[in-house]
C-alpha cells in the first residue's frame, strides 16, 4: 500500500469535505424544521460512521492503505446523506423541493465561490469534477460524449450510488433530482448562458440555452 500523500489524495479528500458539507446544511435545515434530526444522526452515523470533522487529511488518513481509507470515507459520507434524506422524506414527501432549494442555492454558492465565470461548457464540465463525488478516480465512470462551443455531454456508464440509496432503503432518483438542482444551478450560475439537464438514460448536458 501507498505510503505517500500525492495531489490526488487530498483532491479526492476534498471531495469528501465538500459532500459531508452538504450534509451539515441539510441538518441545520432540519433543525429550524425542528425534526428530530440529533436522534436520526446519532443512528445513521452509529450504522455508517462518523464524518471527517473538516480535520487536515494528514492526521486523519491511515498511511499504510491510502486508497482504502479514502474509499470507506467516501463509501460513509454517500450512505449518511442516503440515510439522512431517505428519513426526512418518510417524514414528509413534500420535505422534497426545500431539499432541493437547499441543494440549488449551494450549487449557486459554490459557483460563485470558485472564483471564475464565462467557462466554456467543457471548462464547466472540468470545474463540477472539482466537487462532484463520483467514486475514486479509477472508477472512470464518465465517458465524455460531445465537447463543443455551446455543449458538453457525458453518460454515466454505470451508477455508483444506487447501492447506497438501497442500502438505506431510499430511491437513488431523489439523489439525482437533488444533485441536479446543484449541478444546474452551479452551471448557470457559471456562465448565464448555459444550462444543464439529464436524460433517463444518464446522459448528462451542459448546453446552450
Amino acid at each position: 500500500m501507498s505510503l505517500y500523500l500525492g495531489k490526488v489524495h487530498f483532491f479526492m479528500y476534498d471531495k469528501i469535505l465538500w459532500f459531508e458539507g452538504i450534509e451539515e446544511e441539510i441538518i441545520k435545515w432540519a433543525e429550524v424544521k425542528g425534526l428530530p434530526v440529533d436522534k436520526w444522526r446519532s443512528k445513521i452515523i452509529a450504522e455508517f460512521g462518523e464524518p471527517t470533522g473538516g480535520k487536515p487529511l494528514e492526521e486523519v488518513i491511515d498511511t499504510s492503505n491510502i486508497h482504502g481509507w479514502l474509499q470507506e470515507r467516501i463509501k460513509s459520507a454517500e450512505l449518511r446523506q442516503a440515510a439522512l434524506v431517505t428519513t426526512i422524506l418518510k417524514e414528509n414527501p413534500d420535505y422534497k423541493s426545500e431539499l432541493v432549494e437547499i441543494f440549488a442555492k449551494l450549487g449557486e454558492k459554490t459557483a460563485r465561490e470558485y472564483g471564475e465565470s464565462n467557462l466554456t461548457p467543457e471548462e464547466i464540465y472540468g470545474a463540477l469534477n472539482n466537487f462532484i463525488l463520483e467514486g475514486m478516480p479509477c472508477d472512470r465512470v464518465e465517458q465524455l460524449l460531445v465537447s463543443e462551443p455551446d455543449e458538453c455531454a457525458w453518460k454515466l456508464t454505470r451508477c455508483l450510488n444506487k447501492q447506497y440509496w438501497d442500502k438505506t432503503a431510499g430511491n437513488v432518483e431523489n439523489f439525482y433530482d437533488l444533485r441536479g438542482a446543484w449541478i444546474k444551478s452551479f452551471v448557470e450560475t457559471m456562465n448565464s448562458e448555459f444550462s444543464y439537464e439529464r436524460s433517463e438514460e444518464n446522459i448528462h448536458r451542459i448546453f446552450s440555452r
